[in-house]
Formats: structure tokens, C-alpha cells, sequence
């Protein structure tokens, strides 16, 4: 990787491989924040201006912790318009606006205080684990019943994903941002999700594999509902059990509970549930 250069905008510190100009985000308003170690080619920006903030996601800088192309993480951002615009939904972030710029292309989205549950940047593992101000560690802490109204939440809209024939691709707990202070969930980066039919046509497909089904790794198997059963049941035992370990033990909601993410994440897809639609039934009765 190219050492990262330190730039600023608005007092606010960004690292990249190379300037950049970023002159066209003084219309949106003010920098307040900066995320710049996205492995996704993105590089992202708070703004404020008239007391409104705004998200925007830019692809064609050269990020510090990307090793592909621009053209395709612009190509990426602007096919995952037509995802946010189709899968919209009251749980997913949503998208105000999008534009070309000289460079490259910036999406708007409104701005949804809540914190990522997985800021490798800020608290990369172990530190996500153990650390008093990890999001994730705090998320953890909270009630039962306040992870299991999240968890509900992931759940309705990937049942809405299903239901509008898309599958997920790369979801984890850093798409998912939690508020605190609301308790409200939200689901970003979907920016992968594909169309249904769809077939694996990488071997290791995008994603973080502590989430992953057997046929993400599989050439030319089919990527379908069974596979985000596995994703969703993984995800559950991220946020009430341990993670990769999944004992009993480790688990905190219940034994009913314990048993249907056991059956969402089978190895063998014929054991799963047939839908995420039926998993959201067997873990809501």
C-alpha cells in the first residue's frame, strides 16, 4: 500500500493515497467528520449546513485501504443507486441525492445518528470486544430486549430484500449502526446486494467471512434465501451469543431462540429454514 498522505478539510483531517479535489463538497455544507478507511473505495463525509446534516459516500479518490481500481468502486456506487431507490425501506438509510463530479461520484444520504457496531477503524478486534466505548461492546451491554427490537429490525428488512427477489451480499455488523440514544436501528451499505437469480461466480465472495454460508465460498453455487438464513443466524449470534463461538454458553437469549439460530446456520443448506421470511416467523412465535 502507498503511505497515506494527511489532508484536511474544514479543520478536518483525511488520509489518502493522493490529493484530491474535493472543492464541490462546500456546496453541501460544512465537513464535520471524515471516514477514510473503508476498504471499499469509498471515502465518506458528514455535513452540515443550516442546521441539517447529511452523509455523502465518494468513490474516486484513491482511499488508503483499497487495492482496486476507482473506476470500479465509482462503477459499484453507481450501481448500488438503483439497490437503495428499490429497496427502500424505513430500517435502510436513505438516499436524498447523487451526482457525477469531475473526478468522480458522490451519493447523498441522510444523516442517521448512530454508531457502526463494527468501527474497525476505531476499535479493530480485539479492542471491538473488550473496549468500554466500542460500539459494539456497548451494543452488547445493553438489555436483551433492546438487542432483540434490533435484531427484529435487521430481520423485517431482509424479508423485504426477499420479497423484492434481491439477495444480500456482504452484510455484517458493520453495515449495521445502532442509536444509543433512540435505540433505532438502521442498515447501510448495501451497495452489493444482488438480484435474484444469482450465482457465485467468485469462489470467496465480498464479505467478512465470520458471516459467511459454505456456498459464499463455493464457485458457481446458488446464492439465495438458505444463504441469508445462514447470514441472519450468524448475525444473531454476533449480537447475543459469541460470535464464532456458538455454544450455548455464550448465548443470552434463550434457549428457543439458541434453537432457531442453531437451524439458520446449518452447514447444510437443506437443514436451514427455507426463507428468512420463515426464520422471522419461528423467531418471532
Amino acid at each position: 500500500m502507498d503511505n497515506p498522505n494527511v489532508f484536511q478539510i474544514d479543520n478536518i483531517p483525511y488520509r489518502l493515497k493522493e490529493e484530491h479535489d474535493f472543492q464541490w463538497l462546500r456546496a453541501l455544507g460544512k465537513v464535520f467528520c471524515v471516514f477514510d478507511e473503508q476498504d471499499s473505495g469509498n471515502i465518506c463525509f458528514g455535513v452540515e449546513k443550516d442546521g441539517v446534516k447529511k452523509f455523502v459516500k465518494y468513490a474516486g479518490a484513491r482511499t488508503i485501504a483499497f487495492s482496486g481500481q476507482s473506476i470500479d468502486a465509482i462503477e459499484t456506487l453507481i450501481n448500488s443507486i438503483t439497490l437503495y431507490q428499490n429497496l427502500q425501506h424505513p430500517h435502510l438509510v436513505t438516499v436524498l441525492d447523487h451526482f457525477e463530479t469531475d473526478k468522480g461520484y458522490a451519493v447523498v444520504f441522510d444523516w442517521f445518528d448512530g454508531e457502526c457496531l463494527h468501527s474497525h477503524w476505531a476499535f479493530p478486534p480485539p479492542q471491538k470486544y473488550i473496549h468500554p466505548d466500542s460500539p459494539y461492546y456497548r451494543f452488547k451491554h445493553l438489555p436483551v430486549e433492546l438487542r432483540l427490537r434490533s435484531f427484529r429490525s435487521i430481520l423485517e428488512f431482509h424479508v423485504h430484500v426477499e420479497k423484492m427477489n434481491y439477495v444480500a451480499v456482504d452484510f455484517y455488523d458493520g453495515s449495521i449502526l445502532y442509536d444509543f440514544n433512540s435505540h433505532t436501528t438502521k442498515i447501510c451499505d448495501i451497495d452489493l446486494y444482488q438480484k435474484k437469480p444469482y450465482t457465485n461466480t467468485m469462489g470467496r465472495l465480498w464479505g467478512s467471512s465470520r458471516f459467511m454460508s459454505p456456498e459464499e465460498f463455493e464457485l458457481g453455487a446458488e446464492i439465495d434465501s438458505k444463504t441469508n438464513v445462514f447470514n441472519m443466524g450468524a448475525i444473531a449470534f454476533s449480537l447475543f451469543g459469541g460470535e464464532l463461538d456458538r455454544s450455548y454458553s455464550k448465548w443470552d437469549a434463550g434457549e428457543a431462540l439458541y434453537e432457531v439460530a442453531q437451524k439458520a446456520v446449518e452447514e447444510d443448506r437443506n437443514l436451514r429454514f427455507s426463507s428468512v421470511e420463515e426464520l422471522a416467523l419461528a423467531w418471532n412465535m
